[in-house]
């Protein structure tokens, strides 16, 4: 996995109004299907990184290890943007 890629990404995320919108139509605020980490992929490829969907789902299974039990009752809760809340949790930006 290139880390440093998806943290990047991450950034850029952060940092790019469009991308976060083309995130948003792309995904329902998680990355837990096989198409929504796909859609993410393309997402980042056009934006000039390299990640695969493997990368995303390991990276969010390990941010999800690293949670606290108020981080995980928002998540399970279904708190819109979850995933940023792992993504910051985990480092990727």
């Amino acid at each position: 996995m290139s880390a440093e890629q998806l943290t990047a990404f991450w950034a850029a995320v952060e940092a790019d109004a469009s991308l976060q919108e083309k995130l948003s139509a792309s995904t329902d605020g998680e990355i837990d299907t096989p198409i929504e980490a796909a859609a993410v992929v393309a997402i980042a490829k056009d934006a000039g990184f390299t990640i695969t969907a493997a990368d995303l789902l390991r990276a969010d299974a390990e941010a999800i290890l690293e949670l606290s039990d108020e981080e995980l009752e928002k998540v399970a809760g279904g708190e819109p943007y979850a995933i940023f809340l792992i993504g910051r949790n985990a480092g990727w930006w």
